[in-house]
């Protein structure tokens, strides 16, 4: 198991980082006890799927807070591997922070005050972490870039492309960054033999697939989504939906879906296929 453990100051950026780390695959838990801890990554460990965790700890948890180091002893003695990712900001600008969301500092009325709690709270621990990121001027997208190089995720894998295929007579695809309307192509359901199988099938495939349009088109759509992705990943992007939508959602559409979806794959890019509508007609 991968484990990420987010601590640092209060109004450092502790949440965004945690949703950075999500949209990064991680399963994401806030403000968790360091008592609980141990038990959490032993039942993680257990359960598939939680392969990647990262937790926030910090002195939210009260009294619990006490936990800390002797939480990640305990880790230590279960073999398991974790980072820990400091969060930090300069007073001023925590001080700021918390004015411009009128919200009382975890420690004290007084922010001045808690922000000097805290920091001497954290002193210990500040000494001994895998990285400190200063967020005093840094942006979220400047965040999440740090973010991946610290882990040292490639960039390509920073975001994922979701390829969906739907049908325009079922309602447009409403949470599509980009859309493609495959409705010129040749349409397989006017074909007898064709009619009732859907896109996934190699005869409708096929014959989709035979044109010289639709080859064109391909080409086309993989090279500008091929050119947008690494723009949008610049922009802090962490998910990219593309639909393709024909008639019914249920012949071109998802030959479209598929195909772009593949050779985007070949080209490295982190890539999900879904067909909304597929199953519809059956």
């Amino acid at each position: 198991m991968e484990l990420i453990v987010v601590t640092g100051m209060s109004g450092a950026g502790k949440s965004k980082a945690l949703n950075a780390l999500e949209d990064l695959g991680y399963y994401a838990m806030d403000n968790l006890p360091p008592a609980l801890l141990p038990k959490f990554i032993e039942i993680a460990s257990a359960t598939e799927g939680f392969k990647k965790v990262a937790v926030v700890i910090d002195v939210r948890s009260g009294k619990f807070f006490d936990d800390f180091s002797s939480s990640l002893d305990s880790l230590k003695k279960m073999d398991i591997n974790y980072k820990i990712l400091f969060l930090d900001a300069d007073e001023d600008i925590i001080i700021n922070r918390y004015k411009e969301k009128r919200r009382p500092h975890p420690l004290n009325d007084s922010i001045v005050k808690g922000y000097k709690m805290e920091e001497k709270l954290l002193k210990d621990i500040k000494k001994s972490v895998d990285i400190l990121i200063n967020t005093s001027n840094c942006s979220e997208k400047e965040l999440k870039k740090k973010i991946r190089e610290f882990l040292e995720v490639e960039e390509k894998n920073a975001l994922t492309v979701s390829i969906n295929s739907f049908g325009f007579k079922n309602g447009i695809l409403l949470d599509a960054d980009n859309i493609f309307d495959v409705r010129f192509l040749p349409n397989p359901y006017y074909i007898k033999e064709l009619k009732h199988l859907d896109g996934t099938n190699k005869e409708t495939k096929d014959y989709v697939m035979n044109w010289d349009v639709t080859k064109e088109f391909i080409n086309k759509s993989v090279e500008m989504l091929n050119f947008l992705i690494p723009n949008y990943l610049k922009e802090g992007k962490s998910i990219l939906v593309v639909g393709f939508g024909c008639t019914g959602g249920f012949h071109r559409s998802v030959v479209m879906a598929d195909e772009v979806g593949r050779r985007l794959k070949e080209l490295g890019h982190n890539i999900t296929i879904n067909h909304r509508d597929k199953d519809m007609y059956g």
